[in-house]
């Protein structure tokens, strides 16, 4: 059995996983990096792209985070992540709905500060498309 390290996935709803796995793979503010045990202490924020988690000889999970922050030991991965979803829970024309909705109220949008919210939510959401 390969070994494993301890993976823990937190978001402000739900903590989504808890799991002893082979590796992890984060969107770190300066790119993706992969998890092993035994790797060294690191805190990382994390950029809104992908976590893909190695547990045994299947494909790996996929996990889309909006952002949040990484905190790793030598036997540990702890994800605090401001959203997460599993690639799995995706329905992809609902979320080109979303986006259309989205633009939409940029167009409607009135102040600076309104365009300026709905802006950042419209590519958070175009980000998360680029995914499939």
């Amino acid at each position: 059995m390969a070994e494993t390290i301890h993976f823990d996935l937190v978001s402000p709803e739900r903590q989504l996983l808890s799991e002893d796995v082979e590796m992890v793979t984060l969107p770190g503010a300066d790119g993706y990096f992969g998890v092993l045990p035994g790797h060294a202490p690191t805190i990382s924020s994390l950029k809104p792209g992908l976590i893909e988690v190695k547990m045994g000889s299947g494909p790996p999970m996929k996990l889309f985070v909006r952002g949040g922050f990484a905190e790793v030991d030598d036997r540990r991965v702890v994800v605090l992540a401001e959203e997460a979803i599993p690639l799995a829970d995706f329905d992809v024309a609902a979320l080109d709905q979303r986006i259309h909705d989205t633009e939409e109220d940029m167009a409607a949008a009135k102040t600076d500060a309104e365009r300026l919210r709905v802006a950042e939510q419209l590519d958070h959401l175009r980000q998360l498309r680029s995914v499939f």
